[in-house]
């Protein structure tokens, strides 16, 4: 399994309209085969914080998904990106 977790930060006053455009990359990911889970969110305290998380069975699921990646316009709204991936071995109950 894949995580992708991290944070984009926009123009706060963008950010809103940034997570709108998102809408149907969202959906087009959860439709893929693969996925099993895929949100963008905005952050509870930082107002030009975006919040990624996505879940993948495998790497060649989050590569064929990513293959077709941000629109242009997207990319260049994001200010700073911190955002990595994890490959789990094991998931179990907390």
């Amino acid at each position: 399994m894949i995580i992708i977790a991290g944070a984009l930060h926009v123009e706060p006053a963008g950010r809103q309209a940034y997570l709108a455009e998102c809408q149907p990359v969202v959906q087009a990911a959860r439709a893929t085969t693969g996925c099993l889970d895929f949100s963008l969110s905005a952050g509870l305290v930082e107002p030009d914080r975006i919040n990624v998380y996505e879940r993948w069975e495998s790497g060649a699921d989050l590569l064929r998904f990513r293959d077709s990646g941000p629109s242009a316009e997207q990319t260049a709204a994001i200010r700073d990106a911190r955002v990595e991936r994890f490959e789990v071995s094991s998931v179990g109950s907390p």
